[in-house]
């Protein structure tokens, strides 16, 4: 300051009007535009319109969700109108929503709401992929009447408005209020009365107090049960009218209580661990089961899934039928299916896993993302239930455009991993779908980078693999292709672009029937991405090329 009066007067002017404006200009208050975006948030739109949703507003308010539910976010809220919150209030016994305990109404508002933004057009027939904050799954099908086909959630509410774009996501209008499940597995099946000889057998064996559990969380993973039952009416079919001629039939130890009582392993194969819906089951091509190193084949035929329908020795072993409309009933613990038919464990041969291994749980509860030709994303190490790795970056699942220079391998997606090297992912290891004990070769397929790693190692169960593989090799689209197998290579897709290529690590013993542990580490620097497309575990007596995969789609090519 001192240093301005020394200056000339009309210079010395200039600066003190341009210091003066600038004070002034700083102590005035400060206008600017707080939002971008005027369309209303979920909130906002309810007070807009309390004529018909002023009951769940209400809810809201009470709970003090309103005004996180008014904040900028990605939410999709299935919202009751006031006649089906009236309707709630009847059945429950209340006059005021001020007398349900406030417990109650919170579970009960974010069984209504999901952190994602998801529009009709993803719903499938089951579940939906994104929890809702309650932690309950809901359930979306179609239903026709007279008055045409609409989606019902939760196999009761029908969605009467669809789609409402508001500012913090999307409202789908409902006309019944969503129920949340407050029975364990146990509960839910002895209160019905179809269930009660299979509600007897789990007594008799010990199972009804594991299914009446609440609950638990070891590492984070919950300990969720699925559970296969059977009504009266399939038991009597089979010849079965009570827990005699159950017991008769299966209890060769004539100790149900026995875990290597036959009956104990009827029931015990019928209960699963994880929360397996019927979208769930219907990816899963082998179930774990709670009988010891037993599993239940899944498989998707038009709209039926069929339990255990294998052919082995070009024989058809008929499967046996999961009732769909009665099935997919959440409880607290897991979630209730029913058969239409009896079945027991058969004796399993080895059969074959194609593990997709971009398919991982949360990449597919991404359902603007998944498979979706042109999209990606990417979840850290903490994300990702079934992967771990070390170093700091994220994996990325990428879907390529169908139209692009790309060609994708199977189901047009690839596991994305930049720079699988030391010092930054030096080695991922990953959670396999079940595999039934025997013996397999083991292939993975790639496609192909030439900044990526040219040695990589594998190891199952921290067993090492024969060979390593170049993922800069390019697939050889000119040898004949039962010498290119004697070479340790194949072509794995259909139609075959040398972009792709795929490597026979080794023969492993599966000496259980479960998941297990499969890791890659680079063994050489890498400057760009590795992509990963499938990795096959055949039985050593198979057929090492066919089927192949089709590029780009989901089928199985045959010779």
């Amino acid at each position: 300051m001192k240093n301005i009066f020394k200056l000339p007067s009309m210079l010395r002017f200039v600066c003190l009007t341009l210091f003066a404006t600038l004070v002034v200009y700083n102590c005035s208050d400060e206008k600017f535009k707080e939002s971008t975006d005027e369309t209303l948030n979920i909130t906002e739109y309810l007070r807009a319109n309390t004529d018909q949703y002023s009951l769940f507003l209400q809810i809201l308010d009470i709970t003090d969700y309103a005004s996180f539910m008014n904040t900028y976010g990605t939410y999709t809220l299935f919202l009751p109108t006031n006649e089906a919150v009236e309707a709630f209030m009847t059945d429950y016994g209340v006059s005021s929503l001020e007398n349900i305990p406030l417990e109650d109404l919170q579970e009960l508002a974010k069984l209504h709401i999901l952190e994602q933004k998801i529009e009709t057009t993803s719903f499938t027939d089951g579940k939906i992929a994104t929890p809702s904050m309650q932690g309950q799954f809901l359930i979306t099908g179609a239903t026709n009447s007279a008055d045409g086909s609409s989606i019902t959630v939760n196999k009761s509410a029908k969605i009467t408005t669809s789609n409402l774009e508001v500012g913090n996501g999307i409202i789908h209008e409902i006309d019944k209020v969503l129920i949340v499940a407050t029975k364990t597995l146990a509960q839910t099946i002895e209160d019905e009365p179809s269930l009660s000889l299979f509600t007897e057998a789990l007594k008799a064996t010990g199972w009804y107090d594991e299914l009446d559990r609440p609950i638990t969380y070891v590492d984070s993973v919950p300990s969720y049960l699925s559970v296969i039952a059977q009504t009266n009416a399939v038991f009597e079919e089979a010849g079965y009218s009570n827990l005699d001629d159950l017991k008769a039939r299966y209890s060769h130890l004539n100790d149900p209580m026995n875990p290597e009582d036959s009956l104990n392993l009827f029931v015990a194969y019928r209960i699963s661990p994880g929360l397996n819906y019927l979208a769930d089951l219907a990816v899963t091509p082998a179930l774990l089961t709670k009988a010891p190193l037993e599993v239940i084949s899944i498989k998707l035929s038009a709209d039926s899934l069929l339990i255990n329908e294998e052919t082995f020795n070009g024989i058809l072993e008929k499967g046996v039928q999961i009732d769909r409309e009665p099935s997919d009933e959440t409880a607290t613990n897991g979630v209730l299916h029913l058969v239409k038919e009896n079945y027991f464990i058969k004796k399993r041969l080895p059969a074959p896993v194609y593990f997709d291994m971009a398919d991982q749980p949360e990449f597919r509860q991404l359902s603007s993302v998944f498979r979706v030709p042109g999209m990606w994303a990417s979840l850290s190490d903490s994300e990702l239930s079934n992967m771990t790795w070390e170093g700091s970056p994220s994996i990325t699942y990428t879907c390529f455009d169908l139209g692009s220079s790309s060609r994708p391998g199977w189901h047009g997606d690839v596991l994305d991993v930049l720079r699988l090297r030391d010092g930054y992912i030096n080695n991922i290891e990953f959670d396999t779908p079940v595999i039934i004990k025997g013996q397999y070769k083991v292939w993975i397929s790639w496609r192909q980078n030439s900044r990526a790693p040219n040695s990589v190692r594998a190891y199952f169960n921290d067993t090492q693999l024969a060979r390593t593989f170049n993922m800069q090799e390019y697939g050889d689209s000119s040898t004949p292709e039962r010498v290119l197998e004697s070479q340790g290579y194949k072509r794995h897709i259909d139609p075959f672009t040398s972009r792709y290529n795929c490597r026979l690590l080794g023969i492993i013993n599966v000496e259980t029937t479960g998941r297990h542990k499969f890791r890659l580490q680079s063994l050489a620097y890498a400057g760009g991405n590795s992509w990963f497309d499938v990795l096959e575990f055949r039985p050593v007596d198979m057929d090492q090329l066919y089927p192949k995969f089709e590029a780009g789609g989901d089928g199985l090519i045959y010779e």
